[in-house]
């Protein structure tokens, strides 16, 4: 029987620093498209320096493999959401259903609260369906074509977007991460949603005041000529009009109802493709190869807009990047981006090098407000390492969990600090899955909105600084306290 070698610091910390040198080089040498292959090459190697360490440890090459093989299943739920949304937003590019959303949100919102009104809106809806993903991918899209209209920054708008999509999707009920950090950390789903509060909506608030003092101080074009030439290139090319809204106004009733990701995603985009059939005729005509007859070209075009996305040309370059993207293949690069690393994490993992990251954190971590901030570092170290949000909810929980209930702190404190470290700061990662997955759907780079995601930044920082002060930091009752932590406190 092989045994194992417990991992020493120095095990852990070179495959880290092999990931950000190697990290740092893809940004340096290929810029905004190191994501498209250098990033996953990174991780790639940075996983066989890992696999090395723990073959050095005593693992077999089989138990690294299947921890490897593990390691990606679990993103497969996520991937076949992320093909599936690439469909979706192909298909609601040739329904007009996105071009409609443009169409309105250029003659309604005023550029100068467009950035505040784009965080509050992602909000709503994301807390209303309980998904930062497709909150991004429907309603952020929209808007990125409303602040292109406008003239306004399409990366603070990102920002915007990323702020509000995850202020909602982290305190609504129907999300994955805001039921997954409660069930690690033993607390109820409803006081830990009540216990976020405290952190979650004055960061908000905050996010949301600095958007206003954007928008006010934006050099916003009082020329309303292009803005006219914009709604009128989509009224040339597409037929514009409320009922085009029908397969969003599905989509999140889909998703109010509590149907999965992937089904309700799936019929949103078979939606889609029925009703540009149905009232996109001219745009489909003047798409299609009628060489083998107009109905099998309109098959051809719509079966082609699920793989391989729309395009359009509208004669204005701007217009027809706008108009024009999704499809599966396109979120293929996202895929390989987020299997590798998936393989790096779970490699990290079962070799128990984060593990030592986290026990050398204990040993300093004395007070409950350093206790508190390691966590918050350990979930944003987790999302950077592991490059999956699930996992920087539930390895920190895992192993912070009984040192929270020897210090005496209820459980809604660790539920409450995963999601502040591990859920909100998972989007600001271009290799974990949720950056890579906003990347693929807004188009901008994680490195660049990230500047503007102020939500998501303020609010860790703003948690720290209540557990230092000890606001809202709730106690265990006596009851509840383990016996070394009762005798502690009658001496």
């Amino acid at each position: 029987m092989t045994t194992t070698k417990e991992a020493k610091f120095l095990d852990a910390l070179i495959p880290i620093v092999v990931l950000i040198c190697l990290l740092g080089a893809a940004v340096y040498l290929y810029g905004d498209s190191s994501s498209s292959g250098p990033n996953q090459i990174a991780l790639l190697f940075a996983t066989f320096t890992a696999a090395l360490i723990g073959l050095k440890n005593g693992y077999t090459w089989k138990t690294l493999e299947e921890a490897m093989i593990k390691g990606i299943t679990i993103s497969l739920g996520a991937i076949l959401i992320l093909l599936m949304v690439g469909a979706l937003i192909g298909t609601w590019l040739l329904s007009g259903t996105v071009p409609t959303l443009i169409y309105y949100g250029l003659q309604i919102i005023n550029p100068h609260w467009f950035y505040a009104a784009s965080c509050v809106i992602c909000g709503i809806v994301a807390m209303s369906i309980g998904s930062s993903w497709t909150t991004a991918a429907t309603i952020g899209v929209a808007l990125l074509g409303v602040a292109n209209g406008l003239d306004l920054d399409p990366v603070v708008t990102a920002g915007a977007v990323i702020s509000g999509a995850y202020f909602g999707d982290k305190l609504s009920p129907l999300s994955e991460t805001t039921n997954l950090a409660p069930a690690v950390a033993g607390a109820d789903l409803f006081t830990h949603i009540h216990h976020m509060l405290w952190t979650t909506v004055p960061s908000f608030v905050i996010a949301v005041i600095i958007f206003i003092f954007m928008g006010f101080n934006a050099d916003v074009s009082s020329d309303t000529a292009g803005i006219d030439n914009m709604v009128g290139l989509l009224q040339d090319n597409f037929n514009i009009s409320i009922v085009n809204l029908v397969p969003l106004v599905v989509l999140l009733a889909l998703a109010i109802r509590k149907m999965p990701a992937f089904p309700a995603i799936s019929i949103g985009a078979v939606l889609g493709a029925l009703w540009a059939l149905l009232f996109q005729g001219e745009l489909l005509a003047s798409q299609v190869d009628v060489s083998q007859g107009q109905l099998v070209g309109y098959f051809k075009l719509v079966w082609a807009t699920f793989f391989d996305g729309f395009a359009i040309q509208t004669g204005n370059a701007k217009m027809d990047s706008l108009l024009s993207g999704g499809g599966m293949s396109g979120m293929l690069t996202t895929t390989w981006l987020i299997m590798m690393a998936l393989m790096f994490g779970a490699i990290m993992e079962k070799t128990g090098l984060l593990d030592v990251f986290v026990r050398s954190i204990l040993k300093i971590a004395k007070s409950t407000g350093s206790l508190i901030a390691s966590t918050i570092a350990t979930c944003i170290g987790t999302n950077l390492v592991a490059a999956d949000q699930y996992i920087a909810i539930v390895v920190p929980g895992r192993m912070f969990k009984e040192e929270y209930k020897k210090r005496g702190l209820r459980p809604v404190n660790l539920s409450r600090t995963l999601e502040d470290g591990g859920t909100i700061t998972s989007p600001l990662i271009p290799w974990n899955t949720c950056g890579a997955y906003m990347q693929s759907v807004l188009l901008i780079n994680p490195f660049d909105y990230a500047l503007y995601a102020f939500f998501n930044l303020i609010n860790p920082v703003l948690a720290v600084i209540y557990a230092y002060f000890g606001i809202k930091i709730l106690k265990l009752e006596p009851k509840h306290l383990q016996p070394e932590t009762q005798a502690q406190r009658s001496e």
